[in-house]
């Protein structure tokens, strides 16, 4: 087999099984931070005896064995305990060596998962050390190209990562799923950290990119993973609903140019339909499930109200506005007010959306948030006021640190100058 060919396939399947492995290892010694060396060492003894003996025709099997038999080696090197042994569910070292062929764990693999993801979430850990390791675990991202993501140095991610290893190493911290008790509040913190991820790829922080497709693919790649491991959680099929319509207008989020686009200018002829149609159905499962009022499924069904209008200017805007309203009962924040002025904006009038701007901003919690400073010269502008639009988009672009979200307000201003 062609070198190339071998090591592209087996990234493609490492993408796929490397999650799975690292939880049925961690599992097995107890340690999240030796499973992840056992599993990497799996990887070059994956590519050296399959570049000698071919690529198996079903290599999971053979990466779980492998994976199995090195944890194995590891837990009598170092002589375990009984009760790591006893973890691991194998027989004493003084019986047979389990068969590669036997079955790896008793517990299914999908639950080797979803504990590995609240392992990866665990509340001992900081939000970014969070991050890190469920890309890392879950994206199969390396340190370097998560530091690109996050504009931040490899060093940087590597420390996160060791120190997370570490921390929950230092907290006993096994590969379980939290009591009954506290699994409400840990579904939202995995749920956070996940939007988080997809945010970040929706509109970059920082950085000369407007986005950043490869977060958001992973992080709707995650919510397919959360629902499937936990199908009766009405929100996380309304997270996955919101990340799949979001992201079905990443296409169109810039132009021919390259040029950064917002919603009311975008060619949604080039929206994906059929992430829009996953959402749709993704949100219709929340809703059954009794979620309709949720955070998640509401902001979903304000992008649903986008998704299904044919231009900016046939979105129901009624709706939308209607939407927002609960969500601000439901979810209050500043930033759910802020959108909630855009769409009143649309429905009662620029002059209506201006005045919880006005609210908003008296109130000082966004004083520092490009976008609250761009939605007041986007009504602005719509009431005729081009000055003083031109104004709040340039101290829209003085706030932001991304550069192509500086380049709309900055383009803007210009515009409304010149007029």
């Amino acid at each position: 087999m062609d070198v190339d060919d071998l090591h592209r396939r087996l990234d493609t399947v490492w993408r796929m099984e490397f999650p799975a492995l690292v939880a049925m290892v961690t599992r097995m010694v107890g340690d999240l931070g030796t499973a992840e060396d056992i599993v990497q060492d799996v990887s070059v003894i994956a590519l050296e005896q399959w570049r000698r003996d071919g690529m198996p025709r079903d290599p999971a099997p053979w990466l779980r064995a492998t994976a199995k038999h090195r944890a194995i080696d590891v837990i009598r090197r170092r002589r375990r305990t009984a009760v790591v042994i006893e973890r691991a569910g194998l027989e004493d070292e003084r019986r047979a060596t389990p068969d590669p062929s036997d079955e790896v764990l008793a517990h299914p693999v999908t639950d080797d998962l979803l504990q590995l993801i609240f392992l990866t979430c665990h509340p001992a850990l900081t939000r970014e050390s969070q991050v890190a390791l469920t890309l890392r675990l879950f994206g199969g991202l390396s340190s370097a190209e998560i530091a690109r993501a996050f504009l931040v140095s490899e060093a940087t991610v590597a420390q996160r990562i060791s120190r997370a290893k570490r921390t929950l190493r230092d907290a006993s911290a096994e590969l379980e799923l939290p009591a009954p008790g506290q699994l409400p509040a840990r579904v939202v913190a995995v749920s956070e950290v996940v939007y988080l991820i997809f945010n970040e790829g929706y509109a970059a922080t920082a950085g000369a990119d407007w986005t950043r497709p490869d977060l958001c693919s992973e992080a709707i790649r995650l919510g397919r993973i959360l629902t499937s491991l936990l199908p009766g959680e009405s929100e996380l099929h309304g997270l996955s609903a919101l990340m799949q319509l979001h992201g079905s207008r990443l296409p169109a989020r810039i132009d021919a140019a390259g040029r950064p686009l917002l919603l009311a200018d975008q060619d949604r002829r080039r929206w994906d339909r059929l992430l829009i149609r996953q959402g749709i159905t993704a949100l219709d499962r929340a809703i059954a499930l009794g979620g309709a009022l949720r955070p998640y499924a509401l902001q979903a069904s304000i992008a649903a109200c986008h998704a299904q209008a044919a231009s900016d200017d046939e979105t129901d805007w009624n709706r939308v506005t209607a939407l927002y309203t609960v969500l601000a009962h439901v979810a209050p924040s500043p930033i759910v007010e802020l959108n909630r002025a855009v769409a009143v904006g649309r429905s009662h009038g620029p002059a209506a959306g201006r005045a919880i701007v006005d609210e908003i901003t008296a109130a000082g919690d966004l004083a520092s948030y490009p976008q609250l400073s761009a939605v007041r010269a986007d009504l602005l502008e719509r009431e005729g006021r081009s000055a003083e639009a031109a104004a709040a988009y340039r101290r829209a672009a003085e706030l932001t640190h991304n550069q192509g979200e500086r380049s709309i307000f900055l383009t803007r201003a210009a515009a409304l100058e010149t007029t």
